[in-house]
């Protein structure tokens, strides 16, 4: 019997959802530094060297401090207010970028992951030659260092969510899209939903991609995405919706792209997930 082709979990999320960065600061820090939810941005930062305590005002969703004297790699997928505290003189070493998620809130792969992953760059395999290039972008000015640094910290984000796949219960990662797509079985259902979302998706086709029954595939989706395929799928259109009404898709091909009888069914499903009309919730989320 021959092992199964491996598939491509990422490709069909990062397409329709693009993760942006934008370098923000490289050298040292000393003393306070405030990165305010407020702002509407996600955070990249890698403790190059030094000691850093790490506080989260008003927070439980993660601890109110932490403490690291080690290279470490700091990732808030979504607004996320952080205070730094460095030594005041002699400080600790950065480089850190702003991080944009398609979609805002809505993204599927920011919701899916944790305020905050912290994890020693020693631990995440994969990271060693793309972090050594940016490191030597940002520590001297040369022509298109911006440009340059912010797509190498775009693959290091790349490069994460690959480790996180593959090791979702070492990132303290709940049941969701990540735990779904780092079961071989279900990710293969997952992709292909993702790469066609407007099909006919019954739950024997969805099985049949996984090479499961229907009771295990419905079960173990249940346990591991932490709700149901269908609810899954329905999910994943509207998300896609959301990202195509932004960009001034109109909603009767929208409908038609992501498996609606008609604009009236696509707009109940949009209001039943969402809470308004998909007019309603355009007006709200453009400036």
């Amino acid at each position: 019997m021959q092992p199964p082709v491996p598939i491509d979990r990422l490709s069909s999320l990062l397409g329709r959802f693009r993760v942006q960065a934008r370098l923000h600061h490289s050298g040292a820090l000393c003393g306070l530094q405030r990165f305010d939810a407020s702002e509407g941005n996600g955070y990249l930062h890698v403790l190059r060297r030094g000691r850093l305590e790490l506080s989260h005002p008003s927070s439980r969703e993660v601890p109110r401090r932490m403490h690291f004297d080690e290279p470490t790699l700091l990732f808030y997928p979504r607004p996320f207010t952080h205070r730094f505290h460095n030594p005041p003189a002699e400080g600790a070493d950065f480089t850190c970028a702003r991080l944009i998620f398609d979609g805002g809130p809505e993204n599927p792969l920011a919701r899916a992951l944790p305020p905050l992953i912290a994890l020693p760059l020693a631990q995440v395999d994969g990271l060693g030659m793309a972090l050594e290039l940016l490191f030597a972008e940002t520590d001297r000015v040369r022509c298109g260092q911006r440009l340059l640094a912010d797509r190498l910290f775009e693959v290091v984000v790349l490069q994460l969510l690959r480790w996180l796949l593959d090791h979702p219960q070492q990132a303290g990662i709940r049941p969701g899209l990540i735990t779904g797509l780092s079961d071989p079985r279900l990710a293969r259902a997952l992709v292909a939903m993702h790469d066609h979302p407007g099909e006919s998706w019954t739950l024997e086709r969805m099985a049949g991609h996984a090479g499961m029954s229907r009771t295990a595939f419905a079960n173990t989706f249940r346990e591991r995405v932490g709700q149901t395929p269908a609810d899954y799928l329905g999910g994943w259109r509207i998300a896609l919706a959301q990202n195509r009404l932004r960009e001034g898709r109109p909603i009767k091909l929208l409908a038609e792209e992501l498996g609606y009888a008609n604009p009236s069914a696509l707009s109940r499903a949009f209001s039943a997930r969402v809470g308004f009309s998909p007019r309603e919730w355009l007006a709200r989320h453009m400036p």
